[in-house]
């Protein structure tokens, strides 16, 4: 089951402040006249939790909201159980709740890393990197991609090993890839099939991502593009990293930036 957490805190907002409101217009007044100062219990909740309900939903609707990676599609940029910052605002102020951008002041770039909610199932959100906007031309053939004709060049650093979202252990290679000027970490599977797409063209209004662990992602080589109206925002900074399978803290990985 998904918790749409977003649509939770808005009625734990809107129900404590007709609480607290209803309150303060009308049973405060009575209290006050026939001298109890004993508040309800519902009552003495809803007026102190609401003023921080507030804050909470207005921050993570506008500035920053929280994330944890719950997979491996974007190894080794992100781990699974890092937990990292979503900026709101780079790409634009939307309502929350209903998510209808209301300023347009940024759009998403090449190579960043964006967090959406799924076009097949939008309460459910997801992360990937950027590879095409809108009018771009894009095709992924021998495992390398290319951008309106431009080739993402690879270098390769090293064979080694990783655990996939079974814990099971498996074989890598890590390469380098030139993303039209920005370079990052991906992994491939030298067994995996290579899942060529032939050239196309990204529709107006939406957008082609994929997952840095190329032959571990299902990204839109498998579902199609992700609508603006989809975008939640651009993915900045990792706050906490927690290792599953060891039960720790990775603390090398806190306070990195996102690229």
């Amino acid at each position: 089951m998904n918790f749409n957490f977003e649509l939770i805190l808005f009625y734990a907002v809107v129900i404590s402040g007709l609480i607290s409101l209803f309150d303060i217009l009308f049973l405060a007044k009575k209290r006050q006249r026939a001298n109890v100062k004993k508040i309800p219990m519902i009552i003495d909740y809803a007026r102190s939790f609401f003023p921080v309900l507030l804050l909470v939903f207005l921050l993570r609707s506008f500035l920053f909201e929280p994330f944890r990676i719950p997979s491996g599609s974007l190894k080794p940029t992100l781990d699974v159980g890092d937990l990292i910052l979503v900026n709101k605002f780079d790409y634009g102020i939307r309502l929350p709740v209903i998510h209808k951008k209301i300023f347009a002041w940024g759009e998403p770039k090449r190579g960043d890393i964006m967090v959406f909610r799924c076009p097949y199932n939008p309460s459910i959100d997801f992360i990937k990197r950027v590879i095409g906007l809108p009018g771009d031309r894009i095709s992924y053939i021998d495992k390398t991609l290319y951008v309106n004709g431009q080739k993402a060049s690879q270098q390769f650093v090293k064979n080694t090993t990783d655990l996939d979202d079974g814990g099971s252990i498996i074989d890598v290679t890590l390469k380098e890839e030139d993303f039209l000027g920005i370079k990052h970490a991906i992994y491939q599977m030298q067994d995996h099939p290579n899942d060529d797409v032939k050239e196309f063209v990204v529709p107006k209004g939406m957008y082609y991502v994929m997952g840095d662990n190329r032959d571990g992602s299902a990204d839109s080589r498998y579902w199609g593009f992700v609508p603006d109206e989809n975008i939640v925002g651009k993915a900045k900074l990792i706050w906490m990293s927690w290792d599953g399978n060891q039960y720790n803290v990775r603390w090398n990985r806190i306070g990195k930036t996102i690229i």
